[in-house]
């Protein structure tokens, strides 16, 4: 069974940068790809960005590219979220997830089997 800590939020202003971090325990071995996923009130969960196990490969959606950077530390089991130039739309709860199966890269929520519990960034204007 694999646990995602999930924290970093808060609230900053528009323009402003903010670091989430993703810490995983029990077989976080077993985790393929770290996803990061947001979900802002009265909207479906949208995928923002994930990373494979080595780092190597990463993914973006479209709206975070350039702004967003993906990172892991593997010694510490940890993945980060680097938001730079946070927008008010970037406002949402930021869940980051675990992949466990090797078959590639995924936006897809349901292909993650573990989730943290969230932590919420809000940007003001």
């Amino acid at each position: 069974q694999v646990q995602l800590q999930a924290s970093g939020g808060g609230l900053v202003q528009a323009g402003d940068s903010l670091s989430l971090s993703c810490a995983a325990s029990g077989r976080a071995s077993s985790i393929n790809y770290i996803g990061w996923f947001r979900q802002a009130p009265g909207k479906e969960r949208e995928f923002v960005t994930t990373i494979n196990r080595n780092g190597a490969m990463t993914y973006y959606a479209d709206s975070v590219k350039g702004r967003f950077t993906i990172s892991r530390d593997n010694a510490k089991n940890t993945v980060y979220l680097q938001m730079n130039s946070l927008k008010p739309e970037d406002t949402a709860v930021y869940y980051c997830a675990a992949k466990i199966f090797a078959n590639g890269m995924d936006t897809r929520s349901s292909t993650y089997n573990n989730w943290g519990q969230g932590t919420q960034v809000t940007v003001s204007s």
